[in-house]
């Protein structure tokens, strides 16, 4: 291999490397996973707890200058749906269609399946 291809190579693996070294987390996770595993599993704690561990994390992540994960609008708007909170329902699905662009298709879903049940 010529020397310049090596030059090339070898500036490109770093450049690789230093884009890895520098790796960090941009959203804030903290309660989210344990309250999607609580959520599936039924466990003992109640839609108004999950709810408010959530919220926690909502502005433990705004104190942070972080974003929240990808979900946990559309997580607590469906908690609040099983409160029976539609309003509320719907403002976390408009809240993560905002902010995830990519999940507009079924927040829409969400949106319009909840439309009726606005208490």
């Amino acid at each position: 291999m010529l020397p310049e291809k090596k030059n090339i190579f070898l500036l490109i693996f770093i450049m690789l490397l230093g884009g890895c070294a520098g790796n960090k987390n941009i959203y804030y996770w903290e309660n989210y996973q344990s309250n999607i595993y609580q959520y599936y599993q039924k466990e003992k704690t109640s839609p108004e707890e999950q709810i408010a561990s959530l919220k926690e994390s909502v502005e433990k992540s705004r104190a942070q200058d972080k974003s929240v994960p990808p979900g946990l609008h559309a997580q607590m708007g469906l908690l609040y749906v099983n409160t029976g909170n539609g309003v509320e329902a719907l403002r976390e699905f408009e809240t993560e269609k905002e902010l995830f662009p990519e999940s507009a298709q079924f927040m829409d879903y969400l949106l319009s399946k909840n439309k009726g049940n606005k208490k």
